[in-house]
């Protein structure tokens, strides 16, 4: 019997990107603060904790939704909605004649359902825990395909939806996700990235303060200080950052604007520490994303670090770039949640959205709020403060880790290049 060749895969290329973050609600104004240095970091009220640091979205949730429909569903949902549909509008397509049946949602999540049960616990107890009280919605707030499964309801999407439940490393997650749910053919569209509503939950500020992890500063804006000296840890943000996703030949058959194409990728495990990372698992997740992608270190322009500002997460970090871009002179070291904090299951896919448009202005944006650079996270490239203009950029690699000990690197390149 003849045995037949698998069929090469198929080239995957982002044509569409929504997103909100603390400091902007579009790509271009979001992009426009990272190169003008601007933080928008609020100070909260969070129950039973006081006032914290923290990065709030400001959208407009009744562009996308009825009034009844935010009530009902949940703060998470709202972001995906408003990030899917803004991401529908920038790519292009025929919504209106495109079956549905053939769109996945694939969304990266960290917690979920945190906010609703606490919400209803706090309520209860202003009845007498009266459990009559409790929401008729809470479970299908609280469970885990709630944000793909509102996207899916809003946009009458009847495809495959599903959330992924990767930690911080969960924004990177959900894009290889769908890149592999259209290379097997299960879908022809996706929306594809990560969300987060991690704000409104007291437990986590509770949960990184006792770790001595939660970030703090008399500026809120300079709260969150990656590769900083003095840097005391995370501050805790809200958002969203998704993509539509298609197949290359589909993206050029009907005139889509390619934005990207997703070269690479790799996610593996430490195995070793529930928080602490391991540098050298970390090492390898980027060299077997490389390997993916065919690509050498030296060919990565610009590497989006996840570093959160904790003591040694960001230490750790910098030992595995150091050890892979050791030899790569025109690799240049970034970081977004300098300027926003730490969006949890939105982080890797809003980081990886504010680098892309690098690749037709040329600007590396900066690492700001760094007054003193710790010597243990000196890396070679690293542009602190102010962007950097370089003569081209073509490929990026956006690391995104997670408790656990789960490591994410995707590679996205500039279409057209070799």
């Amino acid at each position: 019997m003849e045995v037949r060749p698998m069929p090469s895969p198929s080239r995957i290329v982002i044509t569409g990107i929504g997103l909100t973050a603390p400091n902007g609600n579009s790509l271009e104004e979001f992009r426009a603060n990272l190169l003008a240095g601007k933080s928008r970091i609020a100070e909260i009220d969070v129950r039973h904790m006081g006032r914290h640091p923290a990065g709030v979205c400001d959208f407009d949730t009744t562009k996308y939704q009825k009034r009844k429909e935010i009530r009902n569903g949940t703060r998470v949902g709202s972001v995906s909605i408003y990030c899917a549909r803004e991401a529908l509008a920038d790519c292009g397509i025929n919504w209106e004649t495109f079956d549905k049946s053939r769109v996945g949602v694939y969304l990266g999540i960290t917690e979920h359902g945190n906010v609703e049960t606490e919400n209803e616990i706090h309520n209860l107890s202003q009845f007498g825990n009266d459990t009559k009280y409790w929401t008729h919605h809470h479970n299908p707030r609280t469970v885990a395909n709630n944000p793909a499964g509102e996207v899916t309801m809003n946009m009458g999407i009847t495809g495959p939806h599903y959330t992924i439940g990767a930690a911080c490393a969960a924004g990177n997650a959900g894009l290889i996700q769908a890149a592999q749910m259209l290379q097997l053919g299960e879908v022809d569209f996706a929306f594809a990235g990560g969300v987060s509503e991690s704000i409104h939950t007291f437990g986590i500020f509770a949960g990184f303060k006792n770790q001595g992890a939660l970030g703090s500063h008399t500026d809120p804006n300079k709260a969150s200080r990656p590769f900083d000296k003095n840097r005391n840890g995370i501050v805790i943000s809200e958002g969203g950052a998704i993509y539509t996703l298609e197949r290359l030949d589909d993206a050029l058959a009907r005139g889509a604007k390619i934005i990207g194409e997703i070269a690479g990728w790799c996610i593996n495990s430490d195995a070793t520490d529930a928080v602490l990372p391991n540098p050298e698992r970390q090492a390898q997740c980027m060299r077997m994303a490389l390997q993916r992608a065919h690509l050498k270190a030296s060919d990565i322009d610009i590497v989006s670090t996840h570093a959160t500002a904790t003591a040694m997460g960001d230490i750790q970090e910098c030992i595995a770039i150091r050890e892979v871009f050791k030899d790569c002179p025109h690799t240049h070291i970034n970081n977004t949640k300098s300027f926003i904090g730490h969006c949890m299951g939105a982080a890797g896919a809003l980081e990886l959205a504010g680098n892309l448009p690098s690749f037709n202005d040329g600007w590396v944006h900066p690492t700001i709020n760094i007054d003193e650079l710790d010597p243990e996270c000196s890396v070679p490239g690293l542009v602190v403060n102010k962007p950097l203009k370089v003569p081209q950029i073509n490929v990026i690699l956006n690391n995104s880790f997670g408790m656990l000990g789960i490591n994410s690197a995707l590679i996205i390149k500039k279409y057209g290049v070799a």
